[in-house]
């Protein structure tokens, strides 16, 4: 995904795992192997373990930093396999209309990373609940966000 900052262009990196969840977001300047491999590693340190399959686009820069750093991780690269990666960058889309554009990378990049987690535990896949089973996810959420938050006291 691109985004354009000040007439600048930079690149919008995002990890996604197999339920849609995004899981890291970094803002480069390249889309390149180096890029690439940073990419990696601030994913790697932040999960603490090496996926079993890295799925992306056919980017050559994510083939050469895989055969460098993640050699036992099957890479897999197909036009439609990206999809959940893809689809993760709508509701940043709609965010960034609404804040009338980023005003600065560092801005986006915080705002990003704090936005991914906090809307993956409000919206939960409702396309796959019932009725109800919704509504007693989201009960439970919420209260275990007033509790993180500090609006109710955990007794």
């Amino acid at each position: 995904m691109n985004v354009t900052i000040k007439k600048q262009q930079y690149y919008l990196w995002r990890a996604v795992d197999s339920e849609g969840n995004v899981l890291d977001i970094l803002m480069q300047q390249h889309r390149d192997t180096k890029a690439a491999k940073r990419f990696f590693c601030k994913l790697l340190k932040q999960q603490g373990f090496v996926p079993r399959v890295l799925v992306s686009d056919k980017l050559k820069s994510y083939e050469a930093a895989q055969k460098q750093m993640l050699k036992s991780v099957e890479h897999r690269q197909h036009k439609g396999l990206n999809n959940r990666a893809e689809n993760s960058h709508q509701p940043t889309r709609v965010r960034e209309r609404r804040m009338r554009k980023f005003k600065s990378p560092g801005q986006a990049q915080r705002f990003l990373a704090a936005f991914g987690p906090i809307r993956d535990h409000f919206h939960p896949k409702q396309h796959q609940l019932t009725a109800h089973r919704y509504c007693e996810q989201m009960r439970q959420r919420i209260e275990d966000w007033q509790e993180i938050v500090g609006l109710k006291s955990a007794a």
